[in-house]
């Protein structure tokens, strides 16, 4: 397998967790925001320079999304104890909530419908053996 085709594969498996992770009737992110928050719910306590260090989107991308998210009630800011002039960065308790219950959708009907319920249960039993091969 060469990098684009293992490119390829990683986007498809991306694209696939997403559908089972997200609701039909879900507010829509963009692929941005949900960069941001996914940093956010990894760092807790973080600062829009430090998501933009991680994320390597442009300060003024992160601010904005992280503008959208608060006004979504998504995620919190506080000011930081350290230094008033930063503000510190955590996921809502409803969306920290919501993000795991979704996180710990089974896959299978997905897979299934993307495969056909004759090859569901070789393609779980390779993505098991693939995720204990790469961790």
């Amino acid at each position: 397998m060469d990098g684009v085709r293992l490119h390829r594969l990683g986007k498809r498996l991306i694209d696939l967790a997403r559908q089972v992770t997200t609701d039909a009737g879900d507010t829509a992110l963009t692929p941005g925001e949900v960069a941001v928050i996914e940093d956010v719910f990894k760092h807790p306590g973080s600062v829009v320079t430090e998501i933009q260090a991680r994320t390597g989107f442009a300060q003024s991308h992160v601010s904005a999304s992280v503008s959208r998210l608060r006004e979504q009630g998504l995620v919190v800011a506080e000011p930081d104890p350290g230094d008033r002039r930063r503000t510190r960065l955590t996921v809502a308790d409803l969306a920290r909530r919501a993000i795991m219950h979704r996180a710990g959708r089974p896959a299978d009907e997905t897979i299934a419908e993307v495969v056909g319920e004759g090859k569901a249960a070789r393609v779980l039993k390779l993505l098991a053996e693939l995720e204990e091969l790469l961790d």
